[in-house]
């Protein structure tokens, strides 16, 4: 069975070098670790290890954090927060599927002129088909929504802007 150790390598490998999918097999295990793919049976884990990935993200993020962040001024994300620095950018805290509303048929959490406050959910991010809310973690008006529906995000990418 393989250990939560190189389970969390292997996710850290796949955001770190931006991959999508990882698949190895050796000595009786097969493991495969897919991002973004929506097709049934595309992530294949021992169903012990199924939940595994939930725990191993909150250990692999904070590790990420310094990396991420010094790369986003730099990235095409943090090209429109430089053209007004009195936006403040909602950034993504897991890689994932943006979702911009609970369901296909109903309403986007917010809109541009849409008012947040540290706890207004502004999307859902789909992660290993766990849907996780979002929330603002600060106050002001959305001027800006970086990415479309359905849209995969990686960590720390801007997901919107708002202005306090």
């Amino acid at each position: 069975m393989i250990d939560l150790k190189t389970l969390r390598s292997l996710i850290k490998l796949m955001v770190d070098n931006n991959l999508t999918e990882v698949d190895l097999e050796g000595e009786g295990e097969k493991v495969k670790l897919c991002r973004g793919c929506s097709e049934r049976g595309a992530t294949i884990v021992a169903p012990s290890l199924s939940a595994l990935p939930a725990v191993a993200m909150p250990a692999v993020v904070p590790a990420a954090a310094p990396v991420a962040v010094a790369a986003a001024p730099g990235s095409a994300g943090g090209a429109p927060a430089s053209a007004d620095p009195s936006l403040v950018p909602i950034k993504s805290p897991m890689v994932g599927t943006f979702y911009a509303a609970s369901s296909p048929d109903t309403e986007p959490f917010v809109k541009i002129g849409s008012r947040v406050d540290q706890e207004t959910v502004v999307c859902v991010l789909e992660a290993m088909k766990v849907f996780n809310e979002i929330k603002a973690e600060a106050a002001g008006v959305i001027t800006q929504v970086l990415v479309q529906n359905g849209q995969a995000v990686e960590f720390g990418q801007p997901l919107f802007l708002i202005k306090p």
